[in-house]
């Protein structure tokens, strides 16, 4: 299943799937009203979605809804730093890591597929930050590598938008990361059953105005999904709806020569394989 959280005219949120370009509005059908609702409802709120989905109409269109972010309120987002040897090698540190290297970021910090980013005024060096978004669906402590992925509900895109002046001012790079309305998240949940296991293999390609700047692949992360998950749950539970945000490969524009950072008028497109697109535009604030 491909699902979306999706705001209507009047201003309802709902629960949608996604079949080909059109939706099923799965609240209106008797499901959830969201996707966060669906990850704690359990295994009764996945099996009522999966009939739905199989049996109810799809009578809306996709180009004409309002899309919100694919979680709305997870009680964490853990982002992970320099998890690809390549751009471990083109940040200032160099070294690939030998432990995750981890920080947070909050929902006010992003917004969904096709809404603005938007570019602070205090500064100029706005990058992007093409990611793999891992949604955890059950709760745990303590997880075994083994159950790993059993606590993952599915995956999405992320831009991993940065403040890289504010990010380097110092060792934690909490403020670089946690602009307002800075990174992009969506526009789908996807089903982990439709992906390879641990979205491994998976092509990542970041494009800036159409031009390529990144182009990887899934498989090259130094700490896979299942390590993610257990080490992250070493320190809390991890609860539905969680987010994983794993790490972006080389080619960030601070690290292009000249640097390419993100100004007004830019169109930034996240594509993973079997996840579809995750488009914005850059706006002034």
């Amino acid at each position: 299943m491909q699902l979306i959280n999706f705001k209507t005219a009047d201003g309802h949120i709902n629960l949608g799937a996604i079949k080909g370009s059109q939706v099923i509005n799965l609240t209106e059908a008797g499901a959830e009203q969201t996707v966060d609702a669906l990850l704690a409802g359990g295994k009764a709120s996945w099996d009522k979605a999966a009939s739905l989905v199989a049996t109810a109409p799809a009578t809306l269109t996709l180009s004409e809804l309002t899309l919100l972010p694919p979680v709305l309120n997870p009680s964490k987002a853990i982002a992970v730093g320099l998890n690809y040897v390549d751009h471990a090698a083109e940040s200032p540190y160099k070294d690939a890591p030998t432990y995750p290297v981890l920080f947070h970021r909050f929902p006010s910090s992003w917004v969904a597929h096709a809404a603005d980013l938007i570019k602070p005024k205090v500064s100029d060096d706005f990058d992007y930050e093409g990611e793999v978004a891992v949604i955890i669906g059950k709760a745990g402590r303590y997880i075994s590598r083994a159950d790993a992925l059993s606590h993952v509900a599915g995956y999405s895109i992320f831009n991993d938008g940065s403040i890289r002046d504010y990010q380097f001012k110092s060792h934690q790079w909490m403020m670089g990361k946690n602009f307002d309305a800075t990174a992009s998240f969506g526009p789908a949940l996807v089903t982990a059953d439709e992906l390879p296991g641990g979205a491994i293999g998976l092509q990542l390609v970041t494009r800036l105005n159409g031009k390529v700047l990144q182009d990887a692949n899934t498989r090259d992360m130094i700490f896979d999904v299942v390590t993610l998950v257990s080490v992250c749950s070493e320190a809390f539970a991890l609860q539905p709806g969680d987010v994983i945000i794993s790490g972006t490969p080389a080619g960030v524009g601070f690290a292009q020569k000249p640097p390419i950072f993100m100004k007004a008028g830019d169109v930034v497109e996240v594509e993973v394989q079997g996840m579809g697109i995750l488009r914005n535009q850059v706006v002034n604030e």
